[in-house]
């Protein structure tokens, strides 16, 4: 059902808002389209109307709508698309914590991994790659800078030095078809650990424009060093995901 305007489904929507009731109005709006939602009412993919439509719909404000929405949005259940409007979030891609690619994890789980290559050269390594890596400053080292998609939604911005006899011709349509690991291993390097470092950051105006997203929007940041099996640091992986479509799972035993 990708793709249905509110319009498709809001006569199954029974929106009641109170206006005697303690509770504010945004937050009892919030909560029915929260529960619409959960219940498969509002479908993953449909677009809302938009808020000055939504505010005359259920005649409260157009603050109160937005900040409705907003609230849907930081708990990951809408997604504001710049030029597209508001859409409830498809399934998320959950990711298992280990070294692997995107391109793998998302053919294991039947999604379509699609790549657009936007950079790949030899460049000297940023005193952040450098030290990462433990190199000499301004060592040359293949970057790779590539948009990562499941089917249409862009989910990912993989940026990644890589010491050039790991990824010595590479090309743009290799990578297009195959995930990074993969083509390490065709070079006869093995990627065996790494260490990964996960936080969270607001999309800044370059970022935002290669995901589709708006500026400030959340994303989840992975850092990954990668050694091989002798035990050499070969890539420095500093990535950024659409937060309201990618998730990590971590496994926790109790020592």
């Amino acid at each position: 059902m990708t793709g249905l305007s509110y319009a498709d489904v809001v006569a199954d929507l029974d929106i009641i808002l109170s206006r005697v009731s303690p509770v504010p109005l945004y937050h009892q709006l919030s909560g029915q389209l929260e529960d619409a939602i959960r219940t498969g009412l509002l479908p993953k993919g449909a677009f809302l109307d938009n808020e000055l439509d939504l505010a005359d719909r259920w005649q409260v404000s157009r603050p109160t709508v937005r900040r409705a929405i907003q609230s849907l949005v930081d708990h990951g259940l809408l997604v504001r698309r710049r030029g597209v409007g508001t859409q409830v979030v498809s399934d998320q891609v959950r990711r298992p914590f280990k070294l692997s690619s995107l391109f793998d994890d998302l053919t294991e789980s039947g999604r379509q991994p699609i790549t657009r290559v936007l950079t790949l050269d030899r460049r000297p390594a940023t005193d952040r790659a450098a030290t990462a890596l433990g190199l000499p400053l301004g060592i040359e080292l293949i970057f790779i800078e590539r948009c990562r998609s499941a089917g249409p939604q862009r989910i990912a911005i993989l940026r990644n030095w890589i010491i050039v006899d790991a990824a010595r011709d590479i090309t743009s349509e290799q990578l297009a078809d195959n995930g990074l690991y993969a083509l390490i291993r065709e070079r006869g390097v093995r990627p065996h650990s790494a260490l990964q470092t996960l936080g969270a950051t607001a999309a800044n105006a370059v970022d935002a424009d290669i995901l589709g997203v708006s500026v400030g929007a959340p994303l989840l940041t992975m850092q990954r060093t990668m050694q091989d099996d002798t035990g050499r640091a070969i890539e420095l992986g500093n990535h950024v995901y659409d937060a309201a479509h990618y998730s990590v799972e971590l496994s926790v035993v109790e020592p």
